[in-house]
Parts: structure tokens; C-alpha cells; sequence
């Protein structure tokens, strides 16, 4: 059976830079997880001594503290700087980009819609620089329960599908006098789910390597199984089953963007172990 890795996959500029700053300040906390792989948190934490810290109360007086990828509420962090410790953001900039454009639409009095998952890190943190009203919405459908303003602004998940995205735009266009329409999803991701959807198409069988946690891997596993039902989604070598490859040609393999080539070179030398 032949491997095939994907074009584009794994680490995105996002993620190199936060791992990057999070090994350069070791003994370190992180509030929340600095990215979506359970392993590669645990792998900072056994190296460079940088712990997790689930919530505020856990951050001790003066501790330094990384702020993940993914951002953190606009209150959380004014919170996090009077506890006097080093504050180091290494949230994406392209979750900044967001976060900057919700803050100043809002201020002008837009309604805002966000495309994304309420309960995403992300879009809390988002959401949080709203100083008017906010909603965040996964599909037309619930777009249609909400009442909004005239003068609208639209922002999207750094990790969400372009093509879904733009039905939530092409509902709100002709229902509302002014919209303001923001592209903040990620090239990276489009980059991935590109590769990933060229290579599914070609495979017998896919195998998609991320937290189980992070949205742009379960993003990639959707686009996988369109194209090849044979999809599997896993965080780790363990979870791979040899049955899965008997009588397969091709085994295609991509990443989400928080999956370190490490763990990726682990899986595809466990496939090629069972020698199918």
C-alpha cells in the first residue's frame, strides 16, 4: 500500500509562532490550551516546564502567562495584566484581525454576526470586544431567529468553510440595507482543505491526525468523508487499526494545524508497520 501526505497540512504559521513563544518562556502558564493537541501541550509541559492553567484563579500573583492561539476574552485579559505577572500574547494574528474589526464595527454602531461556534475559545474571545450586540450563528437557519439592525457586520472563524460562510452572506445581503462583509478565514486553512480534498479524491483511505478538539481537524475529516467514506480522524498512533488499510492502494494522509510533524511521522510509521 502506498502513504501519500498532502500538499499542505500540519503546523500553520499561527501555531509555530505560539510554540515557538511558549518554549521561549519556559516555566510559563498558558491559560487554556496554547493549541488543540492534547499531546503536544503535555510535550511543553514535560520540556519546558509550561503549565496549564484552566481558569484565572489558578494563575498565581506575578506568574508569567502565555495567552493561547486561539485569544481570550477582552475582560479575562485586563484581569490576567493586574495580577502584575508577564502578560505574552501569542494569539494568532489572525484571530487578532477579528477581534480588532468586531471592536471598531461595533463601535460604529453595526450589529455584528459572527460565523463561527459560540462555544469555540475563539468566538468567546471575539464576541468579547463587542460593545453593542453580537451573535454567533452556524447556519442561515438560526441566522433567521435573530433580529438584527440595518447596518450589519459579518466576520467568520479563522477555521470555518468559505462555502458556508458565504451562505450566511448571500442571506444577509438582500435582507439588510448595509452589510459589511470581512474575509477572516485563515489562507492556511483554505491551503489544507484544498490538499485535503485534491488527495481524498484519490484515496481508498484517509487518515486526518489532530486534537479531537480542534475545529479545522474536524473540519478536515468532514471534507475527507465526502470524497472518501474510509475517513478517520485520530489524535495518535494508538488509535490506528490495521483492518482499516486491508486491501487499500492508497492511503492518503493529511493534519490540522495544531498537529506537530512529530506526531505525524509517529502514525505514518505505525501504518507502514503493518505492512498491508
Amino acid at each position: 500500500m502506498e502513504i501519500e501526505i498532502a500538499q499542505s497540512y500540519g503546523f500553520c504559521f499561527g501555531v509555530k509562532r505560539a510554540i515557538k513563544i511558549a518554549e521561549e518562556h519556559p516555566g510559563s502558564s498558558t491559560l487554556g490550551p496554547l493549541i488543540h493537541n492534547n499531546m503536544e501541550i503535555e510535550r511543553l509541559k514535560r520540556d519546558f516546564n509550561v503549565s496549564l492553567a484552566t481558569n484565572l484563579d489558578d494563575i498565581g500573583a506575578g506568574q508569567a502567562t502565555v495567552i493561547r492561539t486561539h485569544g481570550i476574552p477582552k475582560n479575562d485579559l485586563k484581569k490576567l495584566k493586574e495580577k502584575g505577572g508577564e502578560v505574552i500574547d501569542a494569539t494568532c494574528p489572525f484571530v487578532t484581525k477579528p477581534q480588532q474589526i468586531v471592536e471598531k464595527m461595533s463601535e460604529e454602531g453595526y450589529d455584528i454576526v459572527i460565523f463561527g461556534d459560540a462555544n469555540h475559545p475563539e468566538i468567546k474571545g471575539v464576541m468579547s470586544y463587542a460593545t453593542g450586540p453580537v451573535y454567533a450563528v452556524l447556519n442561515v437557519e438560526e441566522l433567521k431567529t435573530i433580529s438584527l439592525k440595518e447596518r450589519v457586520a459579518v466576520v467568520a472563524q479563522t477555521t470555518r468553510k468559505i462555502e458556508e460562510y458565504n451562505k450566511i452572506i448571500n442571506y444577509l445581503v438582500p435582507h439588510h440595507k448595509e452589510v459589511r462583509v470581512f474575509n477572516t478565514i485563515c489562507n492556511a486553512t483554505f491551503e489544507n482543505q484544498d490538499a485535503a480534498r485534491e488527495l481524498a479524491r484519490r484515496a481508498d483511505v484517509m487518515i486526518v491526525i489532530g486534537g479531537k478538539q480542534s475545529s479545522n481537524t474536524k473540519q478536515l475529516h468532514t471534507i475527507c468523508r465526502e470524497y472518501c467514506p474510509d475517513s478517520y480522524h485520530i489524535e495518535s498512533k494508538d488509535e490506528l487499526k490495521k483492518e482499516w488499510f486491508e486491501g487499500k492502494k492508497l492511503c492518503g494522509v493529511t493534519a490540522g494545524a495544531s498537529t506537530p510533524e512529530w506526531i505525524i511521522e509517529e502514525i505514518i510509521g505505525k501504518i507502514r508497520e503493518f505492512k498491508v
